[in-house]
């Protein structure tokens, strides 16, 4: 999601370019959703304004694509762009797990 690392990133270096910015993350912790929160995308949201950027957030899995796009023809109107910057983390796991999904996405 754009709430930390790359996609973090990515929606502050469109925000600074002018584009108006979707940041999705659905907040979810490292072990679960159950422990998601807001705050990631909220924060990246209100740093982008700050800045004098244009940004909304959107707390949906990327699972359910169609509501992120809807959030965006709400705020703005039209899509230009989409990033598909979704993780997965893996917390306290051997490298076989990830060199296991590395074979499947990569």
């Amino acid at each position: 999601g754009a709430g930390a690392g790359l996609g973090r990133e990515y929606a502050l270096m469109f925000a600074a370019g002018g584009a108006k910015v979707v940041v999705n993350d659905l907040g979810a912790g490292v072990t679960s959703v159950a422990d998601a929160s807001s705050k990631a995308a909220d924060e990246v949201v209100a740093e982008i304004r700050k800045a004098g950027g244009v940004a909304v957030a959107n707390y949906d899995s990327v699972e359910f694509g169609e509501k992120l796009v809807e959030t965006a023809m709400k705020a703005f109107g039209r899509v230009d762009i989409l990033v598909n910057n979704a993780g997965i983390a893996y917390k306290n796991a051997s490298p076989a797990p990830f060199a296991e999904q590395a074979e499947v996405t990569i």
